[in-house]
């Protein structure tokens, strides 16, 4: 089986888990174990329980491991990720495994199967840490995808191994974007786009937010993208911060809030733009304004080495000098990658600092009763000597005709 290149910076990997005197680490969350292993496990990713790791010796100073349940080897055979070996769990049963002319795909599920069969994933783990001569090393361990009742076995399996949580640790790793990562980016963003672009062409009075949501979403699966965030809002209903889409009908005069992005290739959109049936009000568009130049402020001010901090304020300052005086945010956005909230937090206690190949949100959210919500949120790529939007979209308010 001819594993995939890896599109991770597994060199950084290395480097912090090395910095921080780490033998290995065992990735356990979704995005992590794809993240650090190249592998996609279906189940993992769509209910809570399912465990999964990437164990990661540190410089590989032995085989990285895949550790993840019989039933999902046809996904690692599928996928081929780039760490290769891998240590099954669990009992499932197959038949024809000796049926003579198997097609490739069949012979590596084949192949796959032909590895020894851990009772449980701890009793994976544990063989692979010893197999790399570490019962008594430290390991960094992202807690959130392994359950307690795991990691209480892992300790007693083995006394004398140090675990230090690594969750943040690992949310460090993913900063910095590779440039298939910002590629990946950049086409989720543009298909977030698309159906934007779909569902306000198709936009009249007297239609649903459901039947706009399916247009979205439909446009996102004909890119090629899963959907993942659909807060699509009508009039006062475009308040609501995570508006879920109902029966409610457009009206003229409606503010319509897109907040939203999908799935491409295992990493996230996130974005938003606004649009309004038939003519707006002064008031929106005095207010959408100010927030449209709190985000064109961010393009000016964005480089490598400014605080997420100072980001926060001077975009803060822009919103509010522009005719929102009393604007108020507890942050003003977040990385992204294959997770939604990716470093940095844009925010005003944050001791991140902007880096060359960051992929950031910019955003400037407004939510007022009896007006409606508005809201500006591009993706930006920090170059090394600035920026550059990742949208192919403009940020003006969105006029729709009745």
């Amino acid at each position: 089986m001819q594993e995939q290149e890896p599109i991770s910076d597994l060199q950084a990997v290395d480097a912090i888990l090395s910095k921080n005197g780490f033998d290995a680490l065992v990735a356990t969350a979704p995005e992590n174990v794809t993240y650090i292993g190249g592998f996609w496990a279906m189940t993992h990713w769509i209910r809570r329980g399912p465990q999964a790791y990437v164990f990661w010796p540190t410089a590989r100073r032995s085989e990285a491991s895949i550790i993840t349940t019989t039933s999902t080897l046809d996904l690692v055979a599928d996928q081929k990720p780039w760490v290769s070996n891998v240590r099954r769990f669990g009992y499932f049963v197959f038949e024809g495994m000796d049926r003579p002319g198997l097609d490739p795909l069949d012979q590596a599920q084949v192949d796959l199967l032909m590895g020894e069969e851990f009772p449980g994933a701890v009793e994976a783990l544990v063989d692979a840490i010893r197999e790399a001569g570490l019962s008594s090393g430290k390991i960094a361990v992202d807690e959130i995808g392994m359950t307690p009742q795991a990691m209480a076995r892992l300790r007693e399996a083995l006394p004398d191994l140090t675990i230090e949580p690594a969750f943040e640790l690992v949310r460090t790793m993913r900063t910095i974007k590779t440039p298939e990562e910002v590629r990946r980016l950049r086409r989720a963003c543009n298909i977030a786009e698309a159906s934007i672009d779909a569902s306000l062409k198709a936009a009249h009075v007297g239609m649903t937010e459901k039947e706009m949501a399916r247009i979205f979403h439909r446009t996102t699966v004909e890119n090629d993208a899963t959907p993942v965030l659909g807060v699509i809002g009508f009039g006062v209903r475009s308040t609501l911060t995570n508006s879920q889409p109902s029966d409610a009908a457009l009206k003229e005069g409606d503010i319509i809030r897109f907040d939203v992005g999908g799935r491409y290739m295992h990493y996230r959109a996130d974005i938003s733009r606004i649009g309004v049936m038939g003519e707006p009000s002064r008031e929106i568009v005095d207010k959408y304004a100010a927030l449209k130049n709190g985000v064109d402020h961010a393009y000016n001010v964005i480089r490598p080495g400014l605080k997420a901090s100072d980001l926060f304020e001077q975009v803060m300052d822009a919103v509010r000098k522009s005719g929102l005086p009393d604007y108020k945010r507890n942050h003003v956005g977040h990385g992204i990658g294959i997770d939604g909230y990716d470093l940095p937090n844009i925010a005003p206690g944050s001791s991140d600092v902007l880096q060359a190949g960051m992929v950031i949100c910019v955003e400037t959210p407004y939510y007022e009763f009896g007006l409606g919500g508005l809201q500006v949120e591009d993706m930006i790529h920090v170059t090394e000597d600035g920026c550059e939007s990742l949208m192919k979209s403009d940020r003006e308010l969105r006029i729709v005709s009745a």
